[in-house]
């Protein structure tokens, strides 16, 4: 079998990571996987993992170039003679459907956020089959555009558990980093994600410095890098916490490679977006570190958190609700939750629902 999968580029994100670690599993299983994207700073990756990367133009939102890069990207499909198109976003998705009407390939199209509800999105409900991140994406994408229930399915991110992995983390790293924010006997309440404002971190440091007043030993991290265009934001944040007088408890630590060690250090971790996770892989992660997790009551975590278990949620911008949630899971938490994702969400587990996908589809084309 032969995979190619599409999508703009292969720089940061959920979608790019996802990607990246199904081409590296689809290799180890024997299967030829071909990544079409513009580029990025991970498509070298491709190519180390046993894959094949080309780069196209499958990015642009320019209707003038459409036609040509549609007939352009046809001939490259042919060359590559692939079994499976899977497209991951909106523009590969339309330049994919339409090289692909006269090719007539099984197509397959992954609807990985709420994407806002127009006829440029229905595209993502064009494929022969339309895998969802979370059940959330399902009731989303069938209210809007009524797709039939035998064309989706449910498949959520996974998380590689041998990069989450308790027994596998640096702790040369952690020691460093607690003595960095002299976190030692404290109880380390962290928020992890770029700084955005539909990340509402104003919520979590309101949250931390209330739940600071039953816990004393509470430390709030912010983990997370800014882009230049909320360079103005990060800094309204710190005014909030210099406002609160929490400048000696709440820490900004920028971006962080070893986000497993974060986790591992972390005794709560707390997700307060304001706009729904499509799934909520970073909330996975965390679980699968044994850190629990408060999370806003919306989107793709609804699936993850199991409430009294694996964390709880409050409502976007309730910071006194949050407050509460933080004081009784740090006075209830209790021993190892990573089961519930070991269980449930899992990249092996991904990797092969996708597969069957696949084949499910060259299937019915011999039949």
């Amino acid at each position: 079998m032969r995979v190619v999968q599409l999508l703009p580029e292969l720089n940061e994100g959920g979608v790019e990571r996802g990607v990246v670690e199904l081409n590296r599993e689809l290799v180890s299983l024997g299967i030829e996987s071909v990544v079409i994207s513009a580029g990025g700073r991970q498509a070298d990756q491709i190519g180390l993992d046993g894959g094949q990367h080309v780069v196209f133009d499958v990015v642009s939102k320019n209707l003038l170039t459409a036609p040509s890069r549609m007939i352009q990207l046809r001939k490259l499909l042919r060359q590559l003679n692939p079994d499976i198109l899977h497209a991951r976003s909106r523009v590969p998705a339309w330049l994919t459907f339409l090289a692909n009407r006269s090719m007539c390939l099984p197509f397959v199209t992954t609807v990985h956020g709420f994407n806002s509800v127009n006829a440029y999105s229905r595209v993502m409900t064009f494929g022969d089959r339309v895998i969802c991140v979370s059940r959330s994406i399902k009731e989303y994408v069938q209210k809007h555009y009524s797709v039939p229930e035998e064309k989706t399915v449910v498949i959520p991110r996974g998380v590689d558990l041998e990069l989450f992995n308790p027994d596998n983390i640096d702790r040369e790293f952690m020691q460093d980093f607690k003595q960095r924010y002299q976190l030692d006997g404290q109880l380390v309440i962290s928020s992890v994600g770029r700084i955005t404002q539909l990340k509402d971190y104003e919520t979590f440091i309101r949250g931390v410095v209330l739940a600071k007043e039953k816990l004393p030993t509470v430390v709030g991290l912010i983990v997370g890098g800014v882009r230049v265009d909320k360079e103005s934001y990060r800094q309204s944040l710190q005014a909030l916490v210099a406002e609160l007088g929490a400048e000696n408890y709440i820490h900004f630590a920028g971006n962080q490679v070893k986000i497993a060690e974060i986790y591992a250090l972390s005794d709560l971790v707390i997700s307060a977006s304001r706009k729904p996770e499509s799934f909520g892989r970073s909330v996975a992660e965390a679980i699968a570190m044994n850190s629990p997790v408060i999370a806003t009551n919306h989107g793709g975590v609804l699936d993850i958190i199991v409430e009294g278990h694996t964390g709880d949620f409050f409502e976007v911008g309730d910071y006194v609700g949050l407050a509460g949630k933080i004081i009784d899971v740090c006075r209830c938490k209790t021993g190892s939750i990573r089961g519930h994702i070991e269980e449930n969400f899992t990249l092996s587990s991904m990797v092969v629902k996708t597969i069957q996908v696949y084949e499910s589809l060259l299937a019915d084309r011999k039949n």
